[in-house]
């Protein structure tokens, strides 16, 4: 005979779930004990649910396998918000476990009590409450199977006086569906979409993540139709260093080039991306778009022709009705560019950049006190860490630096908020990666805005022995906000942090810590970082005035800056 949660508990197991991230408490007890009982599963508890929901999601991300989050009644489950989100709008599996108060309280504003079913109304794909052991092994199936075929969010709430009660004898396991991973189009609309692509002079590529597995399609594509790509940045995993024909990242963490590339072409093909930047999207060109999803066609840029299906197989059967073009004028000017903007960044990551008669110019515009450029920081953790490390970002300028300094070489990994946009997600999202595999690098790129928010689960890194590198660019500063507020005209209001010694908290939570403060003592500090064993933290005091220019600048943002800076100098005189 099982319970309600041992049921559970099982069938998560056998599905090869290996770690569940929570808090304890009360209605969830039975379902913890389960746990506890189960040598396949590894509970992990946070400190903050927000955490604990950032690590499953990124598990998620990562392993392409359900991830498995708890909070219990009310409170509990209303702190998993924020990283439910992150993974609803990341296209990720993720099953919230949440308590809810006893059944017959179910209503009467009982202590805690929320309503789960309308709280999570947004951002799940399905909600339910087992109310009975009768209809806990189909609610199961039904979460799991949801969350899986729609890649999403699904929410199972156990009342405290269910998660113990008996199922009846003989319940089999619930057992989970895999999803179909070969949708293609109808021939004709291939057909039409060859005639298209063959038709036009000159085509660029926007490839997102949803071309992961197709990467030997993709490059076949865009050498067929010499056509230079541009990447999203969760693309970067798979296409940077594997596809001749990229030229990096467009929005406000790209460069010039994109813009190249985009005005460039008569036709722009998106594959497998909801790039929602629209703005930076070329208008006035013929627009192909594949995607998994009937849904994402068109509502970013109109879409001339839909393909609806996976990448891998579409492509597949797309590439054959393609002809060859020969004319390389269009890719071959993107590429130039690319590499032009390339070069000029890597002045940036000298250490004696601002002491060149070069750099002794700028800095008096944009590094008055001589910190350390965060491009120097970003590229000697590229140079350091290991070929198959995991990275995450914190939303912000961090995310930017990694975009441009760290290339995803051999079987590298990237994860971050980068559809929600949340603060405080690198930190809980490296904890849920570590605990993956403990013996593979996992890197995160933490602002120290995002960091301080969810300080607490440091602590978890140590608990749990999960070797994460964290590196910390502390540039005192709300950096993507203040950068926000020029651009508009606007002094910098609100934006600093009043920090502590990040490499003291750390030590004192039992991490090993590093403070740098000086470019000469980066390169050493990072490779030293990086191959120190447990968890680590490197606090590094960079640039808060470091420009980062998006790849055209309009003259409004270029004299809301001017701007901006005029009146935070006056302000600063005063």
């Amino acid at each position: 005979m099982s319970t309600i949660a041992e049921l559970l508990v099982e069938s998560l197991a056998e599905h090869g779930v290996s770690s569940v991230w929570g808090v304890v408490g009360d209605a969830l007890n039975p379902v913890t004990d389960a746990i506890r009982r189960e040598d396949r599963i590894e509970w992990i508890g946070v400190r903050h649910e927000e955490a604990g929901a950032f690590a499953a999601g990124a598990q998620a991300a990562i392993s392409g396998r359900l991830g498995v989050c708890m909070g219990t009644v009310g409170p509990g489950a209303i702190h998993l918000l924020n990283g439910l989100y992150d993974a609803a709008k990341s296209r990720v599996p993720v099953l919230a476990i949440c308590g809810q108060v006893p059944r017959e309280e179910i209503g009467s504003d009982y202590f805690q009590e929320v309503n789960n079913d309308v709280l999570f109304s947004d951002v799940a794909v399905f909600s339910a409450t087992v109310s009975t052991p009768e209809q806990a092994p189909g609610l199961i199936e039904q979460a799991v199977n949801t969350a899986l075929a729609e890649r999403g969010v699904a929410v199972l709430s156990i009342p405290g006086d269910v998660g113990g009660l008996d199922v009846p004898k003989d319940t089999p396991v619930p057992r989970f569906l895999e999803p179909a991973s070969n949708t293609v189009p109808d021939a004709a609309e291939l057909q039409k979409v060859a005639a298209v692509l063959n038709a036009a002079d000159k085509v660029t590529l926007l490839v997102g993540i949803g071309a992961r597995e197709a990467l030997a399609e993709v490059q076949q594509l865009a050498s067929t139709l010499a056509a230079p790509a541009v990447l999203t940045l969760k693309a970067k995993e798979r296409f940077e260093e594997y596809l001749p024909q990229e030229v990096g990242q467009s929005g406000l963490i790209g460069n010039h080039a994109t813009k190249v590339a985009f005005d460039g072409c008569d036709v722009l093909f998106l594959v497998g991306t909801d790039f929602p930047y629209r703005d930076f999207l070329p208008t006035g060109k013929t627009v192909v778009q594949l995607d998994l999803r009937g849904d994402h066609i068109g509502r970013r840029v109109t879409a001339d022709h839909g393909l609806v299906g996976h990448a891998q197989p579409t492509l597949a059967q797309l590439l054959p009705l393609l002809e060859q073009k020969t004319d390389t004028g269009h890719l071959d000017k993107a590429r130039a560019s690319y590499a032009a903007w390339r070069k000029r960044q890597q002045q940036f990551t000298d250490p004696a950049f601002d002491r060149k008669p070069k750099g002794l110019l700028r800095r008096k515009v944009d590094n008055p006190d001589a910190r350390i450029r965060p491009e120097l920081l970003a590229a000697a953790v590229d140079r350091h860490a290991a070929d198959d490390a995991l990275f995450t970002t914190d939303t912000g300028m961090s995310t930017v630096w990694l975009s441009r300094f760290v290339r995803m070489r051999g079987d590298r990994r990237l994860v971050g908020s980068y559809n929600l946009g949340s603060m405080a997600n690198a930190m809980p999202q490296a904890l849920g990666m570590s605990a993956l595999d403990r013996n593979r690098q996992v890197v995160a790129f933490c602002g120290d805005g995002g960091l301080s928010m969810l300080l607490g689960d440091l602590i978890t890194a140590v608990s749990y022995e999960l070797p994460v590198k964290l590196v910390v660019f502390n540039n005192g500063r709300l950096g993507m906000v203040k950068l926000e507020m020029e651009q508009v005209g606007l002094p910098e209001y609100g934006t600093e942090l009043a920090n502590p010694n990040f490499a003291e908290v750390a030590k004192a939570i039992g991490l090993t810590g590093f403070r740098v403060e000086q470019p000469g003592e980066v390169e050493g500090a990072v490779e030293q970082a990086l191959k120190t064993p447990g968890p680590v933290l490197i606090d590094v005091l960079t640039n808060a005035d470091e420009i980062s220019v998006p790849p055209a600048p309009t003259v409004q943002q270029t004299w809301g800056f001017a701007i901006a800076k005029t009146k935070e100098f006056v302000e600063s005189r005063e």
